[in-house]
């Protein structure tokens, strides 16, 4: 049995290493590390089964400078599986518990940029269909994604999204 919840303190060494494994290397580790920084409002959630972690989902603050004033959304990133338990609904339950707790603060809207054959289950689209770009050239249309969570927010919201400085060591 799988159970979703909040990264809690001890959990740092665990989702580290998990990082490592499913990205076959340090940098989406060194990502999730540098966003723990208080200021940061990240919303760090875990996927917990016989007491191990096996899955972790990081959302981290994203900015978009529209004419109206700066619209501050989440970015969906990394999202990890240890790779024995991969392709059994864990990343998906981890998106849709986190999308619901996005939703219940009002969030207005959620980015990634990720795989065009998965994140549309949950409702994602291209960010082009709302006016959104992302901050790094060549990413491709369709694979960089937006869900409108609050449309009256987002009414008439427009330009580059921003991510954290933190994933600028991965593009």
């Amino acid at each position: 049995m799988i159970s979703i919840r909040r990264e809690q303190l001890g959990d740092v060494a665990a989702i580290r290493t998990l990082n490592e494994l499913a990205f076959n290397g340090s940098l989406e580790a060194d990502i999730v590390d540098a966003l723990r920084q208080p200021s940061v409002g990240m919303l760090s959630l875990v996927a917990v089964e016989n007491g191990s972690i096996v899955g972790h989902l990081a959302f981290s603050p994203v900015t978009v400078e529209a004419t109206n004033g700066t619209v501050t959304g989440m970015g969906l990133a990394p999202m990890a599986v240890l790779p024995d338990h991969q392709h059994q609904g864990i990343g998906s339950d981890l998106v849709r518990h986190g999308l619901a707790l996005l939703q219940e603060q009002r969030c207005p809207f959620v980015i990634v940029l990720g795989y065009p054959t998965y994140y549309p289950r949950f409702g994602f689209v291209p960010a082009s269909r709302h006016g959104l770009t992302c901050q790094w050239e060549g990413v491709p249309d369709e694979a960089f994604m937006v869900l409108v969570l609050d449309p009256d927010r987002m009414r008439g919201v427009h330009g580059i999204a921003k991510y954290r400085d933190e994933f600028n060591m991965a593009m």
